[in-house]
């Protein structure tokens, strides 16, 4: 199927595609006139691209992990386990600066809140 098909299939953009394949991370074959042909395969691993990004994995991180992106590399794969443990840490550790942060706020807020109605 064509780039366009592709694209609204998976839930992306055609650029999205695109940026996959110059990441390296999908290979997809073309037409005799150039056009961008996607195998069903080619969707599978697009979709496991696309998931993997929501959950806060960047391009560079995944060409680290290529087995997993691949029909064979569906279940278990090599360092797989290991790479979303540290992404899980990275997660956590971002988590618990926010609520640090959000409990910050709420303190200034409440001291600003009492401030001014003791002024009033």
């Amino acid at each position: 199927m064509q780039a366009k098909e592709a694209a609204e299939k998976l839930g992306i953009s055609q650029r999205m595609l695109r940026h996959y394949e110059k990441a390296g991370l999908l290979s997809v074959g073309r037409t005799v006139n150039g056009y961008r042909h996607y195998t069903e395969t080619d969707l599978r691993r697009a979709a496991r691209i696309r998931d993997f990004i929501a959950i806060g994995f960047s391009t560079r991180e995944l060409r680290a992990m290529k087995a997993c992106l691949a029909d064979e590399g569906a279940g278990p794969c090599e360092g797989g386990i290991e790479r979303l443990t540290e992404k899980l840490t990275h997660i956590d550790q971002l988590q618990a600066d926010l609520d640090l942060r959000r409990n910050a706020v709420l303190q200034r807020l409440t001291a600003l809140r009492r401030d001014l109605a003791l002024a009033s």
